[in-house]
């Protein structure tokens, strides 16, 4: 598989902004927006075909250790976003996720980042991706 670096995984999920997710302004307080990366995490996982809880009774942790977010316009109380989620690289012992996130009107409001790595539940070690995801990230990689 040469080529893996020219393919992604690609997710999308909806969701409408709730009140209690917004400051005074009826803005996405900004410290909500991990919380939607995480579900892009999630729904990206069970579109490949395991869900997170699967991965964790496999005994296998995946604590974010880098965050990068580019705000460019405000997600506003009420709205209906998109968030898609993409994976670019096939994970080592790190696996990184890309998101960006559009308004109703199709515009790009947020851009992010996220790199998290594989951790053995049982003794707190560091491993490389466990051969049950990769395979079903390789299974599912596409151009």
């Amino acid at each position: 598989m040469n080529n893996l670096t020219l393919q992604m995984i690609h997710s999308t999920h909806s969701l409408r902004v709730r009140y209690a997710e917004t400051d005074p302004m009826k803005y996405v307080y900004y410290g909500n927006y991990a919380t939607y990366f995480e579900l892009g995490r999630v729904e990206l996982f069970r579109s490949i075909g395991i869900s997170y809880d699967e991965i964790e009774k496999q005994g296998i942790w995946l604590p974010v250790s880098d965050y990068k977010i580019k705000y460019l316009k405000p997600a506003l109380y009420d709205q209906k976003l998109e968030i898609h989620t993409y994976l670019k690289k096939i994970p080592g012992v790190r696996i990184e996720f890309e998101y960006e996130i559009y308004n109703e009107e199709k515009i790009k409001i947020t851009e992010a980042s996220t790199t998290l790595f594989f951790l053995n539940a049982e003794n707190s070690k560091i491993i490389t991706c466990p051969d049950f995801l990769m395979k079903l990230i390789e299974k599912n990689w596409k151009e």
